[in-house]
C-alpha cells in the first residue's frame, strides 16, 4: 500500500538550529527589539529612506547568508527522497530547505525569499547577494535598469503574499493526509489558517513547537522535544 500523503509547514523554529533566530519566541529578534519589526513595513519602507538603510543593512547581516541546514533539514530531504514527502510549505526565507536538500519544485516559500531582490517601479529581479555586496557604495540601492526602489523579495508586513503560494498550500491542506507543522507559533495568518483547513479536510495534525499554538486541540499529536531531534524521529516512523 502507498504511504500517506504527507504536507509540512515549516517556521522560524526549523532554523534556529541552524544558528538562525527566530522572530517571536522567548529570544525572537523582534522579542528582545520590538522597533525591528518597523523595518519590515512596506509603507515606512517605501516612503522612508533611513528606513531602507536600516533595513538593508539587517539584511547584509543577516545569518541566512553563513548558515547551513540542521538536521531537521536534511531529515525532511529524507522524507523526500522516499517518495513520501508531497510538499514543505515554509515560512522562512533562509533557503535552507533547498540548500538541505529538497528539490525547489517541493519547497513553496509563503513569505518569499531573501536571495532575490527586485525593482518595485520596474519588477527587474536581481541577486540579493550582489545587492548587499555594494551597500558601502549604494546604501539605499536603486534598479540599474529605471531607478526605481529595489526591495528583497521577502513578503513585508502590508504586502499580500504570493497568490501562486497560496493556491498551492491550499490544495496541499486539501490532498494531505497527514499535515506537520514544525516550529511555528501558528499565529500568523493566512499561513496558520492552513493546519485547520488540513484537519477539515480529513487529514491527521502534528505539531512540533516548543511552545503551545492556538491549533494544538486539533493535533492529533503534539510534540515538544527540540526540533533537531523530533523531526528525524517522525521521519523515521514513515520511511522505516
Amino acid at each position: 500500500m502507498p504511504g500517506p500523503r504527507i504536507a509540512v509547514l515549516t517556521g522560524a523554529g526549523i532554523s534556529t538550529g541552524a544558528g538562525i533566530p527566530d522572530f517571536r519566541g522567548p529570544a525572537g529578534v523582534w522579542t528582545l527589539n520590538p522597533e525591528r519589526m518597523h523595518l519590515l513595513d512596506i509603507d515606512a519602507f517605501m516612503s522612508d529612506r533611513e528606513v531602507r538603510v536600516a533595513g538593508w543593512l539587517d539584511w547584509r547581516d543577516h545569518p541566512a547568508w553563513t548558515s547551513s541546514p540542521s538536521i531537521a533539514h536534511r531529515a525532511l530531504a529524507r522524507l523526500a527522497d522516499a517518495g513520501r514527502l508531497d510538499v514543505v510549505l515554509t515560512q522562512n526565507f533562509d533557503g535552507l530547505h533547498q540548500a538541505g536538500g529538497l528539490p525547489e519544485s517541493q519547497v513553496v516559500e509563503m513569505h518569499g525569499t531573501l536571495r532575490t531582490t527586485s525593482c518595485m517601479r520596474c519588477g527587474n529581479r536581481v541577486k540579493t547577494a550582489d545587492i548587499v555586496a555594494g551597500l558601502v557604495a549604494h546604501p539605499d540601492p536603486a534598479c540599474a535598469t529605471c531607478g526605481g526602489i529595489l526591495k528583497p523579495d521577502i513578503v513585508y508586513f502590508g504586502e499580500a503574499l504570493p497568490a501562486d503560494a497560496i493556491d498551492r498550500a491550499v490544495e496541499a491542506a486539501e490532498k494531505c493526509d497527514v499535515f506537520i507543522a514544525i516550529g511555528t507559533t501558528l499565529s500568523v495568518y493566512p499561513v496558520a489558517s492552513l493546519a485547520g483547513l488540513a484537519v477539515e479536510s480529513g487529514a491527521d495534525l502534528i505539531i512540533v513547537n516548543a511552545e503551545p499554538t492556538d491549533y494544538d486541540r486539533y493535533a492529533g499529536e503534539v510534540i515538544r522535544e527540540p526540533i533537531d531531534l523530533a523531526v528525524p524521529a517522525l521521519v523515521d516512523r514513515y520511511v522505516g
